[in-house]
């Protein structure tokens, strides 16, 4: 009878290959509903223009609701509203991708790379900080906006991701800090490990979660903040997005002549989206933070509990 023995090498890998499968989230509904929601809004934006016509193109048909090959009516000037509606999530999508990315770039690295540093270099980036955080980010928008004749997605993008950065900014610095002085840091510094390597494999992937979440709320914020501009006249020019459809629709009375067909489909999926984002980002915030997802799972709990059980656990918590 013979035995093998493993090498300890190799255990303490496997085991720790375990250790991190096991430790990995599950699937929550909450995630799944999200994720569901988003790809499909996406994937409509991405493929949806490739189906239609030209959402510009006038016919002499007037206001129609859906049907008669209109799939969802047609405006005041005999224009295709899901020509509009697809050519408007692509819009849509593109500024919110383009603020995500920059709103990601300009907070990663005014925030985490300063607060590495250290020294004047992180007193200058969080002064730099604070005075963004403190402009107040509508106005100012506004007002860039009201200055500019023409107005491209692109520039519409680059002003809210200008504008919308700081606060997460001082998030990444706060957390950066905290992992600065963690053991494993230290130790990679007095090594002799170059500070960029020690920024790219020590901290950064720790901050992977923060960051996603981060991403995801200046895409919603992104969305949101266009929209709004464009129902008040400040949006891009010459281009689809939600925002210009719900402009658009109030121009033409649509909500006084009942054509719901015309302003519902764009209110909708902004609503959609948003929603599906913050079941994302909520999910994203469970897997930072394991006790969150246990007391919700707690009071999930509490919720079937009856009048008696719920007083017990009470008078459990208060002892």
């Amino acid at each position: 009878m013979t035995t093998t023995t493993q090498d300890p090498a190799l255990a303490a890998v496997s085991a720790k290959a375990v250790s991190r499968k096991t430790t990995l989230p599950p699937m929550t509904p909450k995630l799944a509903i999200g994720l569901g929601l988003a790809g499909a809004i996406v994937l409509f934006g991405i493929f949806g223009p490739l189906f239609v016509g030209n959402p510009s193109t006038v016919n002499n048909v007037g206001l129609r609701g859906p049907g008669d090959g209109f799939l969802l009516g047609t405006t005041q000037t005999g224009q295709d509203v899901f020509a509009q509606l697809a050519y408007a999530t692509r819009g849509s999508l593109t500024i919110g991708l383009i603020v995500g990315v920059l709103t990601l770039f300009l907070s990663a690295f005014f925030g985490i790379v300063g607060a590495y540093a250290g020294g004047w270099l992180d007193e200058s980036f969080s002064l730099f900080s604070n005075v963004m955080l403190v402009i107040p980010g509508l106005p100012l928008i506004i007002i860039i906006s009201s200055y500019v004749p023409d107005k491209s997605i692109l520039l519409v993008a680059l002003v809210l991701a200008i504008t919308g950065w700081a606060g997460s900014a001082r998030v990444l610095r706060g957390f950066t800090l905290s992992l600065r002085n963690r053991d494993y840091v230290a130790a990679a510094r007095v090594s002799g490990e170059k500070p960029w390597r020690v920024l790219g494999v020590e901290i950064l992937p720790n901050l992977i979660p923060l960051l996603a979440s981060q991403a995801v709320f200046a895409v919603i914020f992104a969305i949101l903040g266009e929209a709004g501009l464009s129902f008040l006249g400040l949006g891009a020019s010459g281009s689809f997005t939600w925002g210009t459809m719900l402009y658009y629709a109030q121009n033409g009375l649509a909500l006084r002549l009942g054509a719901w067909w015309w302003f519902v489909p764009p209110g909708l999926l902004i609503a959609l989206f948003g929603a599906a984002l913050s079941l994302i980002n909520f999910s994203i915030d469970e897997i930072i933070n394991p006790k969150l997802r246990t007391q919700t799972r707690a009071t999930r709990k509490k919720w079937n509990l009856s009048k008696s059980e719920l007083k017990q656990v009470v008078k459990e918590d208060e002892l």
